[in-house]
């Protein structure tokens, strides 16, 4: 089969019917996402295809969905959690971290809780607070999970795959204002592996590392740099846990400057943790301090100003100006 195009929503919902497919101890949860087909359209269909006791509506509880699926984990299922959106998923916050993530240490292994859990997260969708935050930080902090974020349609595809098959639990975070980009889709690709970060454009002058919905606007500045004779690299990180240090490392030390960009805020980020750890392993070949472009700390704003709370590509080119500028 050749590559198609579809969109990202699309590449996860064709992701999950193939998992369904293939093995009868897959199974999906969650508020609205069987005869709705989620409020996304992520799970659209799939209920009708492959039954109420496989596609399961679920009531409106967060603890209960990851403490039923905590459940069925253990007993040999593979459970596939949706949360309908980011800022609900902290009412099964205390089963996550406490139940979720600790179990196959506590049992010294023995235990094994294949659980995804699927986010969508982010703005860009004129949504209110709750509907709109980037909590991925608190779940990279919590050691026994894993946690991802595909970019484009293609990497939503292959890595709900790997995620699914993974014996670790995942938090499966979806930028929701980027469901509706399409990208090609290619089901007999070899995938990369699921925690290795992707250099998707080359450059000599500084790299832009990112993850999830701030691909697209890197790469958009990469382009606009172009245009004045700055060569940017963008580097696709795709994980949060764990980070793919390698990558970022052999980026850095070809351009020798970093500006990290996510829409969680700065404090305390993904981007500090990486500043950090890029400046301990290289910090003979910088030639600036490592950068943060991010969210505010402050609480998500009303729909009308989260264009100025959101990292742009007018603030993405000014950290790239200041890095340059050393």
């Amino acid at each position: 089969m050749t590559a198609e195009k579809m969109a990202l929503a699309k590449a996860i919902n064709e992701s999950l019917r193939t998992a369904l497919d293939s093995d009868p101890k897959v199974l999906i949860m969650g508020e609205d996402v069987g005869k709705l087909g989620g409020v996304f359209r992520v799970t659209d269909g799939l209920q009708k295809d492959f039954g109420e006791d496989r596609v399961i509506d679920t009531p409106l509880a967060e603890s209960g969905i990851v403490g039923t699926a905590i459940g069925l984990a253990l007993r040999g299922y593979r459970p596939v959690v949706e949360i309908q959106f980011d800022g609900f998923v902290f009412p099964a916050y205390d089963q996550i971290v406490t139940q979720l993530a600790k179990m196959h240490a506590r049992a010294l292994g023995k235990i094994k809780l294949p659980v995804v859990i699927r986010i969508p997260y982010g703005g860009g969708i004129g949504a209110v607070e709750h509907h709109s935050e980037s909590p991925e930080a608190l779940f990279a902090h919590v050691a026994g999970l894993k946690v991802v974020s595909p970019s484009n349609a293609g990497d939503a595809y292959w890595m709900m795959q790997q995620a699914i098959h993974s014996d670790d639990p995942v938090i499966f975070f979806e930028p929701k204002r980027r469901y509706w980009d399409k990208s090609e889709v290619n089901r007999e690709a070899i995938p990369s592996p699921l925690h290795k970060a992707r250099v998707v454009r080359e450059g000599t002058d500084l790299t832009l590392a990112a993850y999830g919905p701030m691909v697209k606007v890197c790469q958009e500045a990469a382009a606009a740099a172009q245009e004045e004779g700055k060569s940017l690299e963008v580097l696709d990180l795709r994980s949060m846990s764990p980070i793919d240090f390698d990558a970022i490392q052999a980026s850095v030390e070809k351009t020798r400057r970093l500006v990290v960009v996510h829409e969680a805020p700065v404090f305390l980020g993904t981007g500090a943790e990486i500043a950090a750890r890029i400046t301990e392993r290289s910090f003979y070949h910088l030639e600036a301090p490592v950068l943060r472009v991010g969210g505010y700390h402050a609480p998500y704003p009303p729909a009308r100003l989260e264009d100025e709370y959101l990292p742009g590509l007018d603030r993405v080119l000014d950290a790239v100006d200041r890095s340059l500028a050393y």
